[in-house]
């Protein structure tokens, strides 16, 4: 999503790196030349596409394997969106729909092609309806998430995209009471927005590298959320969702977030705030009721539990990936996605365990084994200007201070480095000296 320059007049470009010394300018540099490069429509071939392999005759043949259904007339369209739906050979009556929402630079069908929601669409009878913003509204082809004519509740983009939900309805006879919605980066955040926005309409949602909602407003404020981020209390988070549909008595959508936790583009302290905004909607705590380990690459998952025991939201942090969709390409059962494209990194398949979170696979799929809740999840040995960037800290009046402990840190500069404990996961305490 390091490209969210609209259609209309903007800055051309990203705002100048924070005054620093050493690495902190070095850091702001390389983040400045991503948003450059994908301004201008150039291929990012730096960390967001990690794991992916190149171009060629796989991302072509990906591309012709099943072309999407293009629905021309849905009714208002105020956002100016393309609608596109991806139907299974035999959808039964009363079917769910996942609205599946593409990020920057990219198209329903490349969504279509390399997340591999298709996959279990198919397997377990579901309907997805692509949404398609194009260069008219954006001109990296960006959903306009940080935009007020667009994120509210009937009008532009997030309008368009409510009306697809009850097209779909309509026209395929699916389940208005199973509605989902998912998205990648600019996605990603245009998912916060329609689940805050219509929350009676979605009975969950999948943020994937994204963004909370009521974060960005304009061009130069949506750069400094995604990074390096910005750090609200869960109250005010969950304030902002509230006011997008005053009066809203819940139940609110279930929520879960995915992030990778080497993400330079939308930096992974956006998990931890989307995680204080839907834990405060739905009146939980911000520490997690259960946490474990899911997938090949040992993806980190920390669940906030209602009363009943079911999981509201979770976390997913995918170890060692950037700015993508995680995808694990093969035949086997928890497998789905291609990487031929870029922004789709092969690490777990991401669209298994949503379309699981979501409640569409049947039930079928056994439970993750629990993680000890005095098992640390991870140590980061880093300077607090990067501990910050990444989440794990945050800053007041030029010090630092850890994530869920409070631990005072120092100065917030590269000169100052510390071993933070994630145990459980979001929160931090100091262990230097003391970690394996």
């Amino acid at each position: 999503m390091p490209y969210v320059t609209p259609s209309h007049p903007a800055p051309p470009g990203a705002p100048p790196p924070r005054a620093g010394r050493g690495g902190r300018r070095r850091r702001g540099a390389r983040r400045l030349a991503a948003v450059v490069a994908l301004v201008t429509g150039a291929a990012l071939a730096g960390p967001g596409t990690a794991g992916a392999a190149p171009a060629g005759p796989m991302a072509a043949e990906a591309r012709t394997a099943a072309a999407l259904e293009r629905v021309t007339a849905f009714g208002a369209n105020p956002g100016n969106l393309n609608m596109y739906v991806h139907r299974p050979p035999a959808l039964p009556a009363n079917a769910p729909v996942v609205v599946a929402l593409h990020g920057c630079t990219q198209s329903a069908q490349v969504y279509s092609d390399n997340s591999g929601l298709d996959t279990f669409a198919d397997r377990h009878g579901f309907l997805v309806v692509y949404a398609e913003t194009t260069t008219a509204n954006n001109a990296n082809k960006c959903f306009n998430w940080f935009q007020p004519g667009d994120t509210r509740r009937g009008q532009g983009e997030a309008a368009s995209i409510r009306q697809m939900v009850a097209h779909a309805a309509t026209a395929y006879g699916t389940d208005v009471d199973q509605v989902h919605v998912t998205g990648l980066s600019a996605g990603g955040a245009m998912t916060s927005v329609m689940l805050a926005a219509y929350p009676e309409v979605f009975a969950a949602g999948a943020v994937v590298a994204g963004i909370p909602y009521g974060c960005g407003v304009d061009v130069v404020s949506a750069y400094r959320c995604m990074s390096p981020g910005t750090d609200r209390t869960p109250a005010a988070w969950a304030q902002a969702v509230r006011d997008a549909h005053p009066g809203f008595p819940g139940p609110w959508p279930r929520v879960a977030v995915w992030h990778g936790d080497d993400d330079p583009t939308v930096v992974p302290r956006n998990a931890d705030e989307l995680r204080d905004q839907w834990t405060a909607v739905h009146g939980l705590g911000q520490s997690p009721d259960r946490t474990s380990t899911v997938g090949p690459d040992s993806t980190r998952r920390s669940e906030y539990l209602s009363a009943g025991g079911g999981s509201v939201v979770e976390v997913n942090r995918v170890p060692g990936i950037a700015h993508g969709t995680p995808v694990d390409p093969g035949s086997g059962g928890e497998q789905c996605g291609a990487t031929g494209t870029q922004h789709f990194i092969d690490s777990i398949c991401s669209s298994y365990w949503i379309t699981r979170f979501f409640g569409l696979d049947g039930g079928t799929a056994p439970e993750p084994p629990v993680d000890p809740p005095t098992e640390p999840i991870a140590c980061w040995t880093a300077d607090n200007y990067a501990h910050v960037r990444a989440g794990r800290a945050t800053t007041t009046a030029g010090h630092v201070y850890a994530k869920g402990s409070g631990q005072h840190l120092g100065l917030y500069n590269t000169f100052v480095t510390h071993t933070l404990k994630e145990s459980p996961a979001g929160h931090y305490v100091l262990a230097d000296g003391t970690c394996p």
